[in-house]
């Protein structure tokens, strides 16, 4: 499996962004795929993670009812729907997946597949 991460950029705080992560290859059906994001200084943090079949998803405290992920219509992309951002969710963005989950992990050791980050900046 490969992924391809997308869509950051410098944007106002309370704004929008759109991230995506392509997903090429084949992909298990007891896959999960997460978003993590790692500020400078910080260690690399669990955003967001969607069950690649089913669709159920779990979700960081701190962008819980502001960020949102899905797969789209073709169901090749998980995409991240970040609104309301501030400047704490300025870092590099990664997806990554874990492709014989029994559960959904938030670290990120058990994540075997990941894309390049892609870097988001929040202008106060």
């Amino acid at each position: 499996v490969q992924l391809q991460a997308s869509g950051g950029g410098l944007v106002q705080a309370g704004g929008s962004l759109r991230l995506s992560c392509a997903v090429s290859g084949r992909a298990f059906s007891r896959s999960v795929v997460a978003w993590f994001r790692q500020a400078p200084g910080k260690e690399r943090e669990f955003v967001a993670g969607i069950w690649w079949s089913g669709g159920m998803t779990s979700y960081a405290e701190s962008v819980k009812d502001r960020f949102t992920i899905h797969r789209d219509s073709g169901e090749t992309t998980v995409n991240l729907q970040m609104n309301n951002v501030s400047s704490e969710d300025t870092a590099n963005y990664y997806c990554a997946a874990d492709l014989a989950a029994r559960f959904m992990t938030r670290n990120a050791s058990a994540y075997t597949s990941w894309g390049q980050g892609t870097l988001v900046t929040v202008s106060s």
